[in-house]
């Protein structure tokens, strides 16, 4: 288990999650970010910037590629048949680490609110994990990665989402 005192820093640029203990890099994990780019304004489908926290881990045992919609198992399994049959539908899988904000009117309360804006780290389709932003605001992983992660860290965990 990674300790509590361990961060996560975001990489908007390098599209890269790094786990970080006492200043150092221990884990590194490609992502995907927002195809909108940053930006806090809800309804924006922007990558927020800022300091936060995992507010809640929600997917505990799900099977890897299970489908979420509103935090809530469908009962689903992602399969590229599947993929091709809702090609609009913005893929939430495996695990989720919800985010909440620190920073009040940056990226917590009114219309910037981090976790009110449903900002997640979470499983996607792997083959929409290519190290390019093209998310709808939330932080894209492998599969295998997000599980890694999720079963690492712990709520409350401080996350920094920079450029």
């Amino acid at each position: 288990m990674i300790a509590a005192t361990t961060t996560i820093r975001i990489s908007i640029d390098q599209q890269i999650l790094n786990v970080c203990r006492d200043g150092n890099v221990i884990k590194s994990y490609e992502i995907c970010t927002a195809k909108n780019g940053v930006g806090e304004q809800f309804g924006s489908e922007c990558t927020p910037r800022g300091a936060h926290i995992i507010r809640a881990k929600i997917g505990e045992n799900a099977p890897v590629a299970s489908v979420f919609v509103g935090r809530r198992l469908t009962g689903e399994i992602y399969n590229q048949l599947l993929g091709k049959e809702c090609p609009d539908r913005d893929w939430i899988l495996t695990r989720i680490l919800w985010l909440s904000g620190c920073e009040i009117d940056k990226n917590r309360l009114g219309k910037v609110d981090t976790m009110r804006r449903y900002i997640y780290i979470h499983g996607a389709p792997d083959e929409l994990v290519k190290g390019e932003p093209s998310s709808h605001g939330c932080i894209r992983m492998l599969n295998e990665d997000i599980v890694d992660l999720f079963d690492n860290i712990v709520v409350g965990t401080r996350i920094l989402i920079g450029e």
